[in-house]
């Protein structure tokens, strides 16, 4: 049957992906070769070895500041103790970071001053030297950095990843064209029956021409009858890289998240999930409306799917399998679902007050029909308003014990050390006193770069106004889509102008920088810029899937499609299942970016598959 030969096409490039991935494990991570005449320890990954020689009468201290954290003070790495008189130069080994640049400073023990400086980016498992002596004049000191073994380039991995996947694609690519040739079609015909022919050709992974069950609550305009591909296609695309960079990113920084302001990839996918959940609020209060439900019974279906997606994402976060039971001194109370949920019940009562029983026809002569997918909504646009003025006060005008006003920092070694316990400044403030230090977020992702010791929860109370106002603006496609349906010129330049409104604002609250902006991008905080980022970026991506899945019909949306539909299952099924085969397994080197990212690749497409799987089962788990 046509179901079983794709779900074998997919189970053989699952298996092609495994054996060339741990192929190129083993090519491009092989040890690097030591200096002869000095032992090093075994490396981790991101980091190098540093031998420092001092030829010099003098004990140095050696100072570390990475280019990554913004206005931090060097930090002392350790002492190299001065030359004997009459003897050989005195080594220390070090280990250094290998993620960002570093600059590396020599102080005089004896001067207490800074004798000299380099900077320099270090490849992972190198072995370098930095050699410290005196030039002709006693005073003056020259530090030279020497590659004594040449890193391993890990970035190979990526490359052959890219390269298996691009290939997969492609193949599928020509098999869904030649297939659809009449020579091809009739030679299917000819080997087998009519009725599984026609299936194999219609297939999923080739013309989206399938009417989806209406018992899966369709997410359509009313005129096409026909469920958007697109929007399950970009949720679909955002939780597969969810639960790639959750299951951690092959160990690279950027499929991290980012340690205070900017933006990795791991930073977008949330915002997307939360903006592609506005835009089917929208359709589906729509259609629910147009087909007669009642108001009050949306309601409560819209509570009851709120505290259904709060429970069990409080669930997930406080796994407790094999520690005995659970202890609610350390229940950790928010996380992603709950925000979710909580953005969802907000956003889909708002919906629900302003939204008619029927579109309005307003004629294209109006003077307002061009923005008549706004104004028609305008009490809305109101809340929202006041929404994030209530968020704008409290960031900058809420006092803070022992912190500047308006503080947006790390605090920890941050701005040279002076707020150390300010990290998040208001919104970390109020996450600590509303829910207490043991109830949210331990090891927030500044603690590794600005060495942070103050919990702070990247899905905490305050940030959850902006999630709100990420979700409006994906409502706010929604009503294009609704508005302008079957008008696919009107829905793209909207698409394209609201992307480009939202990008003109980051800039201004950015100043185009990562720090330097009076509201930098920030996802530790859901800043205001994050979200007018972020908004953008989904707005101009909907163009992009909007016109070639619905549209165009270039593309069917797969493998991305299928999990976008069963989208709460794989976020739930991989969070609980992330510790088991075939999502993890003991790995030959545990400090190999290619054999982390073979895992981290396969199980993702496990994932995708058991979503196909159970899409051509018609099995779809709804809240």
């Amino acid at each position: 049957m046509a179901p079983e030969r794709e779900y074998y096409r997919w189970t053989v490039c699952a298996v092609i992906v495994l054996l060339i991935a741990l192929c190129a494990a083993h090519m491009t991570d092989r040890p690097a070769s030591s200096h002869p005449h000095r032992k090093t320890s075994v490396l981790k990954m991101d980091e190098a070895s540093l031998s420092v020689i001092n030829e010099i009468e003098d004990d140095m201290m050696l100072y570390v500041l990475s280019d990554h954290c913004f206005q931090c003070l060097p930090q002392l790495l350790g002492i190299i103790p001065a030359r004997p008189a009459s003897g050989t130069p005195t080594m220390v080994g070090f280990v250094v970071d290998t993620q960002h640049a570093l600059t590396l400073q020599l102080n005089s023990t004896s001067a207490h001053s800074e004798q000299c400086k380099v900077h320099f980016h270090f490849g992972e498992q190198g072995n370098y030297s930095l050699w410290v002596k005196n030039l002709n004049e006693p005073s003056r000191v020259n530090c030279s950095m020497i590659i004594d073994s040449e890193p391993i380039n890990s970035y190979l991995p990526i490359l052959f990843a890219f390269l298996v996947f691009a290939f997969l694609a492609a193949l599928s690519a020509i098999w869904n064209t030649v297939k659809r040739l009449d020579v091809v079609t009739n030679l299917l015909l000819c080997l087998g029956s009519t009725v599984e022919t026609e299936r194999l050709i219609n297939s999923e992974l080739g013309t989206p021409n399938r009417l989806i069950d209406a018992s899966t609550e369709s997410i359509i305009p009313a005129t096409t009858g026909r469920r958007l591909r697109s929007l399950d296609t970009f949720r679909g695309l955002s939780l597969v890289i969810m639960v790639f960079v959750n299951y951690g990113g092959g160990g690279y920084w950027f499929f991290r998240h980012e340690s205070w302001n900017g933006l990795t990839v791991a930073d977008l996918v949330f915002p997307w999930f939360v903006f592609i959940m506005g835009t089917s609020v929208g359709l589906s209060l729509s259609g629910s409306l147009r087909r007669g439900v009642k108001r009050t019974h949306l309601l409560w279906r819209i509570f009851w799917r709120s505290f259904q997606l709060f429970l069990i994402g409080v669930i997930i976060i406080n796994p407790n399998y094999c520690s005995g039971p659970l202890s609610w001194d350390s229940f950790r109370i928010p996380g992603v679902l709950q925000r979710l949920g909580f953005t969802y019940l907000v956003v889909a009562v708002l919906d629900l007050v302003v939204s008619r029983d029927r579109l309005n026809n307003i004629l294209s002569s109006e003077t307002w029909y061009s923005v008549h997918d706004v104004c028609l909504y305008w009490p809305a646009w109101v809340f929202v308003i006041a929404l994030e003025t209530i968020w704008l006060c409290l960031t900058f005008l809420l006092p803070v014990p022992a912190c500047p006003t308006g503080y947006l920092g790390p605090g920890g070694i941050g701005d040279f050390g002076q707020y150390q316990n300010c990290t998040g400044g208001a919104a970390g403030y109020i996450d600590r006193w509303l829910l207490r230090d043991n109830h949210i977020y331990q090891t927030p992702s500044s603690r590794v770069v600005y060495q942070t010791m103050m919990p702070f929860d990247p899905e905490g109370v305050l940030g959850t106004i902006n999630s709100i106002l990420m979700a409006f603006l994906g409502l706010q496609a929604g009503k294009i889509l609704l508005h302008y349906r079957d008008q696919h010129r009107q829905i793209i330049t909207r698409f394209l102008i609201w992307g480009f409104i939202l990008g003109i604002i980051s800039a201004a609250l950015t100043k185009c920088s990562r720090n330097d902006g009076f509201i930098p991008v920030n996802k530790n905080l859901w800043s205001l810029s994050y979200v007018t980022t972020l908004s953008c970026f989904a707005f101009v991506a909907l163009v992009f899937f909007y016109y070639s899945v619905d549209v165009k019909k270039w593309w069917s949306g797969a493998p991305f499609f299928y999990p976008g539909m069963n989208s709460i299952l794989v976020y739930v099924g991989h969070e609980v299942f992330e510790e088991y085969f075939p999502f993890r397994w003991k790995m030959a080197n545990s400090q190999s970016h290619a054999e982390h990212l073979a895992q981290n690749l396969v199980a993702t497409s496990v994932w995708v598959i058991i979503a196909y799987l159970l899409y051509r089962k018609k099995i779809f788990w709804k809240i």
